[in-house]
């Protein structure tokens, strides 16, 4: 094999691209006849053809190298774990996905890769999704090359069984060029302002990852629930059955009261109703499974005014009304105001409202629906939705 072209082209895609240089050199290349062209384990191995390399100019090997390096940085094997054992198993059909996800960012960035790659655009997909969204629209096994397990998660014929001697790069090492390549990242477009849509993304994945919303909302609503049913003061209504070993007296139970919940619910104009449907479904999902529901649980649908309050069991039986101005504070204070006072406050807004200026005696949780929801005061336990 031609080692000398093949690393020449490494040293230009790690040249070119000073943000992939450690991941690229921290692959191990691994001569193979097997291989058709290039491929990767999940352990940083490369695996070469050496007809592949003789017949192919060094631009074209550089984008290989940044294609295949790319299976692994955006860990496309442990994904693609996550899938179900149907898909698991058309292993080219994955492979295909997630060639769409990587070479329409390699082709947006001017790298010349080899006839025949796959992109969005051959299967009249949009550029831009992640191999995920990818799979579903793709035929069963479509004519692709296998990247090996470096992509799809299962071991190609041509991959070492680790006998041979062949460094491997483990999980935590992966993990750390992951990190060191998406700050590299950060910086360059901080030096130089260009980036690929796909890799920004990336980066900014691996820098500050998304946290699913239900389940910090799940989370803080349990808390709040917990702490609120902690509560425990004693009662006459259900005497302690101690008091039958002292003839004449009446000792009182510990009681554990089920908490109150008020739900007030932005619903002006400003608040979209499939994201309100969503968070409320979530909210009530959650109050039920801690057992929360029935007559304990108040809904307000609130604007700039309180306009329908209503004991609920489930979302379905909401009635949204409002739309004008935005005004949290109202339907805090008319929570707070009713007969049965509330134990928790979950307030559903997209987060354009003032807030009262003091702690409410009970817990208030927010949820800001939408990307550019304004933060609540730092008293307030928030969770972000979208």
């Amino acid at each position: 094999m031609d080692t000398t072209k093949l690393l020449a082209a490494r040293y230009r895609a790690a040249t070119d691209r000073p943000y992939l240089a450690s991941a690229l050199y921290a692959l191990t290349v691994v001569p193979s006849d097997a291989v058709p062209t290039m491929g990767v384990d999940r352990h940083w191995r490369c695996y070469v053809s050496a007809g592949f390399v003789e017949r192919t100019p060094v631009a074209e090997l550089a984008a290989v190298w940044v294609h295949e390096v790319a299976h692994l940085l955006r860990d496309h094997h442990g994904r693609a774990e996550l899938l179900s054992a149907a898909d698991q198993r058309d292993r080219y059909r994955v492979n295909a996905a997630q060639d769409c996800e990587i070479n329409d960012d390699l082709i947006a960035d001017g790298l010349p890769l080899p006839a025949g790659r796959l992109e969005p655009r051959l299967f009249g997909l949009p550029e831009g999704q992640l191999f995920e969204a990818y799979l579903a629209a793709l035929p069963p096994s479509p004519r692709t090359h296998d990247c090996g397990s470096g992509a799809h998660a299962q071991p190609a014929p041509w991959e070492s069984d680790g006998r041979a001697g062949h460094t491997r790069v483990g999980t935590v090492e992966a993990e750390a060029l992951r990190r060191h390549t998406a700050e590299a990242m950060r910086a360059h477009v901080r030096a130089r302002g260009t980036l690929p849509g796909g890799w920004q993304r990336w980066a900014d994945e691996v820098l500050e990852p998304t946290v699913d919303w239900r389940q910090v909302l799940a989370g803080a609503v349990r808390e709040a629930a917990a702490w609120a049913a902690g509560a425990v003061d004693y009662t006459y209504r259900r005497p302690s059955r101690r008091s039958a070993a002292l003839r004449g007296v009446v000792l009182p139970s510990l009681r554990r009261p089920l908490p109150r919940v008020a739900v007030v619910i932005d619903t002006s104009g400003s608040m979209g109703e499939p994201e309100i449907a969503a968070a409320l479904a979530e909210v009530t999902g959650v109050l039920r499974e801690v057992g929360i529901q029935g007559n304990h649980v108040t809904v307000l649908a609130c604007d700039a005014d309180v306009q329908a309050v209503s004991r609920v069991t489930s979302a379905g039986q909401i009635t949204l009304s409002g739309g004008g101005g935005t005004d949290m504070r109202v339907g805090i204070t008319a929570a707070l105001a009713g007969r049965e006072r509330p134990d928790i406050i979950v307030v559903l807004t997209d987060g354009h409202t003032p807030w009262p200026e003091e702690t409410p005696s009970c817990r208030l949780v927010a949820v800001l629906i939408g990307p550019s929801a304004p933060a609540a005061p730092p008293w307030v336990e928030t969770v972000r939705v979208g």
